[in-house]
């Protein structure tokens, strides 16, 4: 049961905001944020509470004799409705992480597996491509190194729209593929993993990089040779001396460079941020999905069966093709789920 005085308060935190952004108080835009936040959880409440009243009421008609048959009908569907009512009222009111809606930085690196890890690399890299498509959202390619073999050495791609990083979030750790590389004649199953990591993207306001703390290179790009090779010293290089995290970027223009590395550098330190809140909060408890240890083998792609199963919540899918074209959701949604489930039982613990 859901204890009433809590929805009070946030019915009551909704009015407050609607009405200040009626009357021009305050920053508008920090109001409209929290505003659009709450409405989902407000309406939820409207509906639970529309159906406990609708319970108190048949359950009042049951002493109008007249009105007794009908509550007898009425109130066994009522009440069955009662606990899908509570459970969605407590999925509303799970704490919701404030970095969901931002964009991301997708990293994705070749493990074990030399050549074929960097061909597999680049085929995460089509897949996520295609997953954004679908979703109608921007990807970006900030930064890439390719392997002599067209695979991917290292990439880092930038990804917008709606609700990325909640989507993209479970993404992180390793992914083991098994399959007969191209490069294997006598027909071998190998195994060859990468990594990646899904950042959300830093804001301006949390993050503040002390001038004094950083050390910039400008560099002549690397390319694979011909018309594409930075002939300028365009290429940027940022380190951050606390840290240690070493930030490169190669497009044309120096400036951008300057702009792409800075963002890349703000993202990982408030990644490190993030990382070291959570660990804190996982000390006394088994870390749950999403706790972003980018060392746990989360999912494995057999080619031979056509088959991928993500570790961590025991699932098989036999359309190995269509997940690597792209078709995620049904992954992405049972990781959320879990990740839900999960969250229940520590608020209900």
């Amino acid at each position: 049961m859901v204890p009433l005085d809590r929805l009070e308060q946030i019915t009551g935190r909704f009015e407050y905001l609607e009405a200040q952004m009626a009357e021009g108080g305050g920053d508008i835009a920090k109001l409209a944020k929290e505003y659009s936040d709450l409405r989902p959880v407000v309406e939820q409440i409207a509906d639970y509470r529309l159906l406990l009243d609708d319970i108190a009421e048949a359950e009042a008609m049951l002493a109008d004799p007249e009105m007794k048959e009908l509550a007898e009908e009425e109130l066994p569907e009522l009440r069955a409705r009662l606990p899908e009512a509570e459970d969605a009222l407590q999925l509303a009111l799970l704490p919701k992480d404030a970095a969901d809606a931002r964009p991301a930085l997708v990293e994705i690196r070749p493990g074990t597996g030399g050549d074929e890890a960097a061909l597999f690399a680049g085929d995460l890299l089509r897949m996520y491509q295609r997953y954004a498509e679908g979703r109608g959202w921007k990807f970006e390619i900030l930064e890439q190194s390719l392997s002599e073999l067209g695979g991917i050495k290292e990439v880092v791609a930038r990804v917008s729209g709606e609700n990325v990083f909640a989507r993209l979030k479970f993404e992180s750790g390793v992914h083991r593929v098994q399959r007969v590389p191209e490069t294997e004649s006598g027909g071998r199953i190998h195994t060859s993993a990468a990594t990646v990591a899904v950042l959300p993207e830093a804001e301006d306001v949390d993050i503040a990089i002390d001038a004094g703390d950083i050390r910039i290179d400008t560099m002549r790009a690397s390319g694979s040779g011909g018309q594409h090779v930075n002939t300028t010293d365009s290429a940027v290089r940022i380190t951050h001396i606390p840290s240690g995290i070493m930030v490169t970027s190669s497009e044309k223009s120096q400036h951008r460079n300057r702009e792409i590395a800075m963002q890349v550098l703000k993202t990982r330190l408030f990644d490190m941020e993030r990382q070291r809140a959570a660990d804190e909060r996982a000390a006394d408890r088994k870390a749950q999905v999403g706790s972003g240890d980018r060392s746990e083998r989360i999912r494995t792609y057999n080619f031979p069966q056509g088959r991928m199963t993500d570790h961590r919540i025991n699932l098989t899918l036999y359309k190995l093709d269509a997940v690597m074209g792209g078709d995620l959701d049904e992954i992405v949604d049972a990781l959320t789920a879990d990740h839900q489930a999960c969250l229940l039982a520590e608020m209900e613990g």
